[in-house]
């Protein structure tokens, strides 16, 4: 008998989602343990003896990782499936055999660097709050943000109760009635760069992922990808 572990633990070890995310697919009923259907986050499975489906499906551990740069295009959602039909990332990497996940998200609006993976483990060091991964973004805003606005966001302000780690802010180019600004953070809140500038009145009228830590999309096409390798990898969390 091998080593007991957790359920979620196992399902990011077979590359279907981080262990925070395989824990919000058990609790859906998605995941069945020996034909039963799972939710209990506590449980423990013999990943030797067991029989673990997702969404029917039997799932196991992936021997080969698999790290991919996607410039993710608007209107494609960040996520496996979607109800209402919309495209998913996951159809611009159908090539690769590979199971992948996205790490994170983007929203539907939002188009730049996106990882995906079959690396649970990988995948939730990168949104572990306690690695503050830095994320930077390319956002044209309206009207121009004086100096003092800037600062505020990079000191910190309070969205829905709770207030924003300190960012880095760079004023790129004024145009007409519009401003590109960069800006860098490592939280991972909801909407959390458009919520900024809404807050100091400039509200963002494109929003352009560009890096994790060091690693920059540079001149990758927009909705296409490149594998990345281990030393990519470390610029991740420089």
């Amino acid at each position: 008998m091998s080593e007991p572990v957790r359920l979620q633990k196992f399902l990011a070890q077979c590359g279907i989602a981080s262990r925070r995310k395989a824990e919000g697919l058990i609790l859906s009923g998605r995941v069945s343990v020996n034909s039963k259907t799972e939710t209990n986050l506590g449980v423990k499975i013999d990943p030797e003896n067991d029989s673990i489906r997702f969404d029917g499906k039997i799932v196991k551990p992936e021997k080969d990782h698999i790290y991919v740069l996607l410039n993710k295009p608007t209107g494609y959602v960040t996520s496996l499936s979607d109800p209402q039909g919309r495209p998913i990332v996951t159809s611009l990497v159908k090539d690769i055999p590979e199971r992948l996940f996205p790490v994170g998200r983007l929203d539907l609006d939002t188009e730049g660097a996106l990882i995906l993976t079959n690396d649970g483990d990988f995948a939730q060091k990168v949104q572990h709050p306690s690695h503050e991964t830095n994320k930077t973004y390319e956002a044209l805003v309206s009207g121009h943000p004086g100096k003092a606005k800037l600062n505020l966001l990079e000191q910190g302000i309070l969205l829905e109760g709770q207030e924003t780690a300190p960012a880095s802010i760079k004023l790129l180019k004024r145009l007409r009635g519009q401003s590109l600004v960069q800006i860098t953070i490592h939280e991972g809140r909801k909407r959390q760069v458009r919520k900024m500038f809404d807050f100091i009145g400039n509200p963002v009228i494109r929003l352009k992922r560009i890096a994790y830590g060091r690693l920059f999309l540079k001149n990758l096409p927009s909705g296409k990808y490149k594998l990345l390798n281990h030393k990519d990898l470390k610029k991740i969390f420089l």
